[in-house]
């Protein structure tokens, strides 16, 4: 990597944290490996997870199998490292998170880094000298190198990155990660274990991952701090308080990071249970628990990759309903795939293969981590946009150290569950129904990732739904969305087309249909009936219209006024004007963005049929087959002194020409 830079890469951050969109935007996420300001911090994070895991594992197998230590017995040494590792998460995340927001990033890794140089020096003498009590202390100082790096990688990346990019980024992060561990168990447990100079093996190994990170940083471009006149807190316990209520006070990414906590919870179940599963329930030996951690990471790994592909490129949480329900299917399904398995001698990775019934342990696994990487990158995800880029560390902070909490709890759940007498599929199970329960709530709180689901299937498999001109939609700030009305499925088409939230003025009568009105309701669609039917309604309407411009919100209006009975566009009505008179009037200037569906009419919810004299929609499912094409034209924002009726219809006429 060549250590200058084209003024567009130094300007990226700052571009990205404007919400802006990249005119050169790339084929897909790979193509971020090869711009500089993802490649080397993506390296850096790659080499950090990696070197973690070499020593932590290879240190196990150590005190495991080739020592002794009365004080530190082999059934207790992986809980005691673990818990040493995730101490630092609670101690100190909060101040972590605070030094993040305040100083410029860059600077943060690199020191990260140096760090990690003399953590690993002193790990080196400590496996040489075969010194249990010193890498146990390496082993709380990674823990507290991570600690500092964990709110300095997730707020990096929405400065580096735009949007279109952003899920991405998580993606190959997420990837890199899981792909680091396996790479670093795998290498740690291989590397200790070769007689006579596998101590000197270890040591070597973690001193130049360690130097290798340090050279990965040096490349990474500046990232500015975002609240450089933050006063530090350095009481842990009130400052982890302040960043748990902080994150409170936006409700979506609060329970984003329930969310994320909870899967941590579901994933670490399943991880710390892999040893015992493999011996125990399919009578595998080392190698086969070894498989299942491969299976497990590739399934993560994969999955995360995906959610920029299915997402189209945006932050969609519609993926992490699909992802929570793989979780549960699969979970369950892994129960009944493994606890009628015979009793049999302990294999070997072959003859564990040549079982039938042993493939489909392994895609029950592989399916269910595939599902987890679904559901975490876009949560990860939308805390990274939804979260004021000021606070944004300490809201990861905050998340890390709900995370470190909810882990915790695993363990001595799992713990509690299997001295009772519960069996290791029973647990698995268990949680998966937990999952069902736990992920049910948490859309009921935050319905936007219900909406999001159900859109996102329709806009896959019930239509091949292509959209053009997305980035003409705000990432920040209100705006007036304008389009036309050919069925009674354009909001759900809409609002999947959007990377935001979108609040929609809609007649009142389409609240009365089942099951669509009360998603509507679910959506807190703003119903309007006319003036003549209901005055108090119809003001109310403008009133609630205005107040979502006021927050900083997309209002989207069908200006027809109904749905279209003959397939044409309709004289557009005064009511977009209104509403930005009345946000002129609080000093809100929005732009207005037309925008034009296009191939919808003649479809099961246009009002193509004709019964008792009536265009009446839905009668004949599938009358135009599956999947049949629509779109979505967007156009360019139009001032709002300029957005008078007849205009704005032009520009959605030709926007339909498109078609």
């Amino acid at each position: 990597m060549n250590d200058s830079m084209s003024d567009n890469e130094t300007q990226a951050p700052a571009r990205a944290e404007a919400g802006g969109h990249d005119a050169n935007i790339h084929p897909n996420q790979f193509a971020l490996l090869k711009q500089r300001r993802f490649a080397p911090f993506f390296w850096t994070q790659f080499s950090n997870a990696a070197n973690d895991n070499l020593f932590k594992f290879a240190f196990t197998v150590m005190v495991t199998y080739q020592l002794q230590v009365s004080w530190l017995p082999p059934a207790m040494a992986g809980l005691v490292i673990g818990a040493l590792f995730i101490l630092p998460f609670l101690l100190f995340s909060a101040t972590s998170g605070q030094i993040t927001d305040k100083f410029e990033k860059t600077a943060i890794i690199r020191l990260v880094k140096n760090v990690e140089i003399a953590i690993m020096a002193l790990a080196a003498y400590g496996f040489l000298a075969a010194n249990v009590p010193v890498l146990l202390a390496c082993v709380f100082l990674m823990g507290l190198h991570s600690t500092v790096f964990g709110p300095v990688k997730f707020a990096y990346l929405p400065q580096a990155l735009n949007e279109r990019e952003l899920t991405g980024g998580n993606g190959m992060v997420e990837m890199g990660t899981f792909v680091a561990i396996l790479l670093g168990n795998i290498a740690g447990g291989l590397l200790i274990a070769v007689p006579e100079i596998g101590h000197v093996q270890v040591a070597v190994a973690c001193v130049l991952m360690a130097f290798a990170g340090r050279v990965a940083a040096q490349f990474i471009p500046p990232a500015p701090a975002t609240d450089p006149a933050l006063k530090i807190n350095w009481n842990p316990v009130s400052e982890t308080w302040r960043n748990l209520q902080m994150a409170r006070q936006n409700l979506v990414v609060f329970r984003s990071v329930m969310g994320i906590s909870w899967m941590w919870f579901f994933g670490a179940v399943f991880l710390s249970q892999f040893p015992s599963f493999a011996k125990e329930v399919l009578h595998g030996d080392e190698q086969v628990a070894s498989l299942l951690l491969v299976v497990f990471s590739i399934g993560i790994a994969t999955g995360s990759l995906l959610c920029e592909s299915l997402g189209r490129r945006h932050v969609e949480i519609g993926l992490v309903p699909l992802g929570a329900i793989g979780m549960s299917v699969f979970g369950v399904d892994l129960y009944f795939a493994s606890r009628s398995l015979p009793p049999s001698e302990v294999m070997g990775l072959a003859p564990f293969l040549a079982e039938p019934r042993h493939w489909r342990v392994m895609a029950d696994l592989a399916m269910l981590s595939l599902s987890a990487g679904l559901y975490s990158v876009p949560m990860y995800a939308l805390i990274q946009l939804r979260s004021q880029p000021t606070h944004r560390a300490r809201i990861i902070a905050a998340n890390n150290i709900v995370n470190a909490l909810f882990m915790v709890a695993s363990s001595v759940i799992v713990g509690a569950l299997l001295k009772g007498g519960m069996s290791i599929p029973e647990v698995f199970l268990c949680v998966a129904l937990a999952n069902a329960v736990v992920a049910g709530y948490i859309f009921m709180l935050v319905p936007e990732y219900l909406l999001r689901f159900i859109a996102w299937v329709m806009s896959h498999f019930m239509y091949r739904f292509r959209v053009t001109g997305d980035e003409h939609i705000p990432l920040t700030g209100p705006a007036v969305l304008v389009c036309n009305h050919v069925s009674f499925v354009d909001a759900i088409l809409l609002k999947a087309a959007s990377p935001r939230p979108i609040y929609f003025v809609m007649d009142h009568r389409i609240f009365r249909i089942p099951v669509l009105g009360a998603l509507f309701r679910l959506a807190r669609a703003i119903p309007v009936a006319p003036r003549s039917e209901d005055p108090a309604a119809y003001e109310q309407a403008f009133d609630a219209a205005v107040k979502v411009l006021r927050e900083g919100d997309l209002l989207a209006i069908f200006p027809e006024g109904g749905i279209t009975r003959d397939g044409s566009l309709q004289p557009f009505k005064g009511g977009v004007v209104k509403i930005l008179e009345r946000a002129r009037e609080e000093g809100i200037a929005p732009p207005v963005i037309p925008m034009a569906l296009t191939n919808l009419w003649g479809s099961f919810f246009s009002r193509i049929e004709q019964v008792n004299g009536e265009r009446v929609a839905m009668v004949r499912p599938f009358r135009r087959g599956a999947f049949s094409r629509v779109g979505l034209n967007i156009g360019a924002p139009v001032a709002g002194a300029d957005a008078q009726p007849e205009a704005l219809r032009r520009h959605v006429e030709e926007l339909l020409k498109r078609n």
